[in-house]
């Protein structure tokens, strides 16, 4: 099993959402989060000069299965891509156990 933990633009995150229901993968957790990128100057729009090195951005947590994992994160590239400076970050470790508190299962069908 594997964790990916991904940073994205808040503004992709339906998308992302939707690209991840559709290969199946159902359950994850989401944080609004603010972070400091690389990008140090400002930008300006409609006249107001606002900073850029406070970034909103949305933390997913995700946990899949080994066979999920390449497909899991090909739909976060594909549809969090923009192109640009912030388009965010993705990591993956290993999961040692899994377990449904219900039901005591544990492994992958801790998962389903």
């Amino acid at each position: 099993m594997k964790k990916i933990e991904t940073i994205i633009r808040k503004s992709k995150f339906g998308e992302v959402k939707d690209a991840l229901h559709q290969i199946e993968v159902n359950f994850f957790s989401y944080w609004d989060v603010t972070g400091v990128g690389n990008e140090k100057q400002g930008h300006v729009y409609r006249g107001v000069s606002y900073s850029t090195s406070d970034i909103q951005r949305r933390f997913l947590s995700i946990v899949v299965s080994d066979p999920f994992l390449e497909k899991t994160v090909a739909a976060i590239i594909e549809t969090a891509h923009t192109g640009n400076v912030g388009d965010g970050k993705i990591f993956v470790s290993d999961v040692i156990e899994s377990y449904r508190i219900r039901t005591g299962e544990k492994g992958a069908d801790a998962l389903k």
